[in-house]
C-alpha cells in the first residue's frame, strides 16, 4: 500500500504541473497571438513568455523523481 501513495504522489506532482502548465500556455498564447498581430517585433518576446511556464513541468518531474527515489 506505501508503493502505490507514494507512486500515486509522484503522478500528481508531473500530472499537476502539467495541467497547469497547459492553462497558463492557453492564456499566454492567445494574448501572444494578439500582440503579435498588431506588434510583429514582439515575436522574440511572445517565444520567451510561451517558454517559462514549461520550467514547471520540469520542476514537477523533479519532485517527482525525488518522491521516488529518495
Amino acid at each position: 500500500m506505501e508503493k502505490a501513495i507514494i507512486a500515486l504522489a509522484a503522478a500528481l506532482a508531473i500530472g499537476l504541473s502539467a495541467l497547469a502548465t497547459g492553462w497558463a500556455q492557453s492564456k499566454i498564447g492567445s494574448a501572444g497571438a494578439g500582440a503579435i498581430a498588431e506588434k510583429p517585433e514582439l515575436t522574440g518576446t511572445m517565444l520567451i513568455l510561451l517558454a517559462i511556464p514549461e520550467t514547471m513541468v520540469i520542476l514537477g518531474f523533479v519532485v517527482a523523481t525525488m518522491i521516488l527515489y529518495l
